[in-house]
């Protein structure tokens, strides 16, 4: 006999509404059944207790399972540089993809991260991380994807689409959630301009891109925590957007009132039996919320379930797609093609890069970074790659008719001897886990303890550890094994400067005193403010946390083997000065629209090195450049012509602002496209740039308008490039 899921299952497969076959589902539920369904199926201290001791990259996290209707529930496994339970494909960080502005090449890592999420028995990826950018201190920034809303949203909706085509998507954390080490305590002040012009675009985008899950944010937004704002959660997420997925909590301090989570909107509790389990029965009782709102909530779980049941009810890849060899291609070649060349300057009537791998006789590579494992944060997005290739080994393997040396930099005197004996250097420096990251334990969490249980269900404990006995234990790569932790975690955090350090600075001053043929390749998660320094290093490139094969990558690019393509997804300003506010310890704070290429715009501060550019190894010209206002949005087009002798590559990238019709806002980026251009020949990019990518905040009717006024369309190469400018009409709508 089939269960009561199987049989909604069947008429979901047949054509009904899945809505109304999961309200009819719930309502065969006990009320304990109901309850269970509002949080994770773990207990609380013994998941704590396999947490801390690398659970969390053995086995997915479940919930809402009720074996009774055959109920499936769901599995979660985090990201978003590749799925954390196994040895999985470590992909460039998401700020490094965001470099790519490639929104194809970001569905294809989408899907691969779908066949490996499936593998490892999970169904719902929550990698989908599309906080902006507001300042590059924040210490998870390299979870992103960069500064701007509408560049965001593109990358994190392919992402989407490529994972959805085997498992849910859950994007996350909804909303305004760019503070690390005071993520549990600070309260966000945005007014609703800023906040549904900035903070909200993307993940409105991925949203109507048809993502399955939503998680909420730690912090609170003008007084509400996002666990327990019926504002952002139901006002904005559902009845405005239009979501009809179902929203999670983040993990354990998620949110803060059993009742007012329910009503907030908020459905399932993740990942343990906590509050909702301690609190949430008596407050029924109370009346703070009823058994009407639970069902809904129930309810909503369900019919996600059933709407995507097609894609993760097909069979499970096998286990040994991770970090497959094809993976690991894919992997690579993202790595390659996220690099930015900053600087490229001729030495003896040649550009430093490319490097011929032919002719090269000597590099001397110097730094720690060089020779280390460095994949980035050490917290929930942390992969377990079995296999790295670092920068050093990425070198030498590319550059096999070479003498390549190494040293690490510690005595600064000696490595300059080293690069004054070879006929390159290469300065690898930057950050790791122990300067930016997911902040894991500290004071911010120690006045949240009251929110613990007071100990676990031994039924529900025995048969947690029933189900942990099915996942094959996990084995932590050498790197992990030797790193600097807490309860299996990097501790992480915001930075405490956007500079490098001092060491750093001092060490490629010395190399390129001892050898003018200096190389620069910075690993970071956001920008690196490097003015001290910068324009006495003739190439500099900035390389992120470039994944299992990141080491392949940025020898592909420094040998010429792939084109510098990279372009940056963020402003780096000349000073500190130049950046907006930031309070890495702040329990009340405020945002407005300005921050990034926005704020330097309007203080009439040039970037040192501008949102959305990079430097080429080829040579094009832009002509044929055509806008105009079309029935649907406004018609672009550029003809680019590739006038070198390589296959090369351009981001183009559309810019507007309303010139006429009322206060007038800020510029922003309605549109980008990457073009690939073979040696020789040229390339048309015509496409059409909605109407709504101009769409404003009306305050009064609390939605979103395109205002009807005359805007100034531009499309360049970056932010602060004057390109070509055109002034259009958008008429009123009849």
């Amino acid at each position: 006999m089939s269960s009561d899921y199987e049989a909604a299952r069947a008429a979901v497969a047949g054509g009904d509404d899945p809505h109304q076959l999961a309200a009819e589902l719930v309502a065969v539920l006990t009320e304990d059944e109901l309850l269970w369904c509002l949080d994770g199926d773990a207990p609380f201290w013994a998941g704590l207790t396999d947490l801390g001791s690398g659970g969390y990259h053995r086995s997915p996290f479940h919930a809402a399972v009720v074996e009774r209707v055959g109920l499936p529930g769901f599995s979660f496994s985090d990201g978003p540089r590749g799925v954390v339970v196994g040895g999985a494909t470590c992909f460039p960080v998401s700020m490094a993809r965001g470099a790519t502005w490639d929104t194809d090449l970001e569905e294809r890592v989408g899907e691969v991260i779908g066949r490996e999420l499936r593998a490892v028995g999970a169904d719902l990826f929550g990698g989908v991380c599309v906080n902006i950018l507001r300042h590059p201190a924040w210490g998870r920034a390299q979870e992103t994807y960069g500064e701007d809303p509408h560049h965001v949203g593109e990358m994190g909706a392919a992402l989407v689409r490529g994972v959805q085509r085997h498992a849910m998507a859950c994007v996350k954390h909804f909303a305004v959630n760019s503070m690390e080490n005071a993520r549990f305590s600070v309260d966000i002040s945005v007014d609703e301009v800023a906040l549904h012009e900035v903070y909200l675009p993307h993940f409105r985008r991925v949203v109507d891109e048809g993502v399955a899950v939503v998680m909420s944010a730690y912090n609170s937004v003008n007084r509400e925590w996002c666990g327990d704002s019926r504002t952002l959660l139901t006002d904005i997420l559902r009845d405005e957007w239009g979501f009809r997925g179902f929203v999670i909590s983040d993990w354990i301090f998620g949110m803060r009132d059993a009742a007012a989570s329910v009503h907030a909107g908020l459905d399932v509790e993740m990942p343990y039996r906590m509050m909702r389990a301690q609190h949430l029965a008596t407050a029924i009782e109370a009346g703070e919320v009823t058994w009407d709102e639970v069902r809904r909530s129930v309810t909503r779980t369900v019919s996600t379930l059933l709407r995507f049941d097609p894609v993760v009810s097909t069979p499970a890849p096998p286990r040994d797609v991770l970090a497959s060899p094809e993976h690991l291609a894919l992997a690579r070649e993202v790595a390659a093609r996220s690099v930015v060349l900053l600087r490229n300057e001729e030495i003896d009537g040649e550009p430093v890069l490319p490097l011929d791998p032919a002719t090269i006789r000597s590099i001397a590579v110097v730094g720690e970074l060089a020779d280390v494992v460095d994949l980035g944060d050490g917290g929930s997005s942390d992969v377990w790659a079995p296999d790295v290739v670092t920068p050093l080994e990425g070198i030498r393997r590319a550059f096999t008719a070479s003498t390549v040396t190494h040293d690490p930099g510690s005595d600064i005197g000696l490595a300059a001897r080293l690069a004054a004996g070879a006929e390159v250097a290469l300065v690898v420096v930057g950050y790791t886990y122990l300067d930016e990251g997911e902040f894991i334990g500290g004071a911010g969490t120690t006045h949240l303890a009251e929110l613990m249980p007071p100990g676990d269900d031994p039924a529900v404990a025995a048969a947690y550890a029933a189900r942990l006995e099915r996942f094959p234990a996990v084995e932590p790569p050498r790197h992990v094994r030797e790193r600097a932790t807490s309860a299996g975690f990097a501790t992480g955090g915001d930075r405490t400067s956007v500079r490098l350090h001092d060491h750093d600075v001092e060490l490629i001053r010395a190399v390129v005193a001892a050898n003018p043929r200096t190389v620069v390749t910075l690993v970071a998660g956001s920008a690196v403010v490097i003015s001290e320094w910068d324009r006495e290093v003739p190439a500099i490139a900035q390389s992120w946390y470039a994944g299992a094969a990141g080491g392949h990558g940025l020898a592909d690019v420094l040998s010429g083997a792939v084109d510098a393509g990279g372009r940056l997804p963020f402003s780096v300003p000349v000073d500190e000065a130049d950046l907006p506010a930031f309070e890495r310890d702040a329990t009340a704070f405020r945002y407005d629209r300005w921050h990034g290429w926005w704020h330097l715009e309007r203080t009439g501060r040039p970037a040192a090195y501008p949102f959305g550019s990079g430097l080429s190894y080829g040579a094009t010209v832009w002509n044929d450049v055509g806008i105009r206002a079309g029935d649907s949005g406004i018609d672009v087009t550029v003809t680019i012509h590739n006038t070198g002798g390589r296959d090369t590559s351009e981001v183009v990238q559309v810019y507007a602002r309303r010139v006429s019709g009322g206060s007038i806002g800020p510029s922003r980026l309605i549109g980008f496209r990457r073009v690939e251009i073979e040696a020789g020949s040229a390339a048309s990019v015509p496409w059409t740039v909605p109407w709504t990518s101009l769409a404003e905040r009306d305050t009064v009717a609390h939605r979103m308008v395109v205002r009807p006024g005359d805007y100034e369309v531009r499309i360049a190469r970056h932010a602060e490039d004057p390109g070509t400018t055109a002034r259009i009409n958008r008429a009123p709508d009849s």
